[in-house]
């Protein structure tokens, strides 16, 4: 779409970590050697803020995402990103995030103990899995299979585009609906190379990126129901779990977060809040 709408700019899209790691991406982003990414769960390494993501069970579902992005995402935690060199264009999404593991099924925390979880770098990642007795590790995604392959890990956590795109289900035994985590997808820029685009292309970017969002949110929402049937017809075993355990499971990382981000408390008590809605 916003090729369709410029005037002598092109975006050129890579996929499959081309361009670098996540981390990578973001330093490029930072001295001018790539124009835009789409960071998730890495962001809140650069803007301790974005953890408010991390929060286990915080978001409840799409609805509930979009009345936080009103309340706070652009006024408050945008300008936050903008102040260390990154200009957000778009919240789209990466999805709710839920659990594979071989060793057994999980449905309640204390299956977890015990268990060597992949999962992303996040401190707040890590910090949910220790909570729940097991013992997580940070790997970057592209070794993950080969991990859970050879049991170097017994489980990991991701959207179900990760783990069925990537099969994970060859190499797994369980998979159970956690729901743990809602992550957002950042269309974002560095500010410096933004600012040197003409006026009118900076405001097609962004546009464009806002006009998008309906579209993500929707194309999300189909293909988890699909991507789900799908996984169902592999010899995964689904099993449901006990929301309600792991949610007061985590609260020690609701009072960890609440004293190393306190500038973040506000937003997790208004998220909460909206979520009653």
């Amino acid at each position: 779409m916003a090729n369709e709408r410029l005037d002598g700019y092109t975006v050129t899209v890579y996929g499959s970590s081309q361009m670098g790691s996540d981390t990578e991406m973001l330093q490029r982003l930072l001295v001018g050697t790539l124009d835009m990414a789409m960071p998730s769960t890495v962001m809140s390494s650069e803007v301790p803020e974005f953890a408010v993501f991390e929060m286990p069970y915080l978001v409840r579902d799409r609805e509930h995402m979009k009345r936080i992005e009103e309340a706070f995402f652009w006024d408050d935690l945008a300008p936050l990103a903008e102040q260390k060199g990154f200009k957000v264009l778009g919240l789209w999404e990466n999805g709710f995030r839920h659990l594979t593991t071989s060793r057994r099924a999980v449905t309640e925390p204390e299956h977890l103990s015990g268990l060597r979880i992949r999962t992303p770098g996040s401190p707040w990642r890590l910090a949910m899995f220790e909570a729940y007795g097991s013992n997580p590790s940070p790997m970057e995604f592209s070794e993950v299979f080969l991990a859970l392959q050879t049991r170097v890990m017994d489980g990991q956590e991701n959207p179900f585009a990760q783990i069925y795109t990537s099969r994970f289900y060859e190499v797994q035994d369980h998979l159970s609906l956690t729901r743990h985590v809602y992550t957002p997808l950042y269309l974002t820029a560095g500010v410096r190379n933004f600012a040197t685009l003409p006026a009118e292309v900076q405001e097609t970017l962004q546009q464009t990126a806002r006009d998008v969002q309906s579209f993500v949110y929707e194309t999300a929402a189909r293909l988890e129901d699909e991507l789900l049937e799908l996984l169902r017809e592999t010899d995964i075993e689904i099993h449901s779990v006990n929301t309600d355990a792991f949610i007061d499971a985590s609260a020690p990382v609701y009072e960890q977060f609440a004293r190393e981000v306190p500038t973040a408390a506000q937003m997790v008590e208004t998220a909460i809040e909206l979520g009653r809605e």
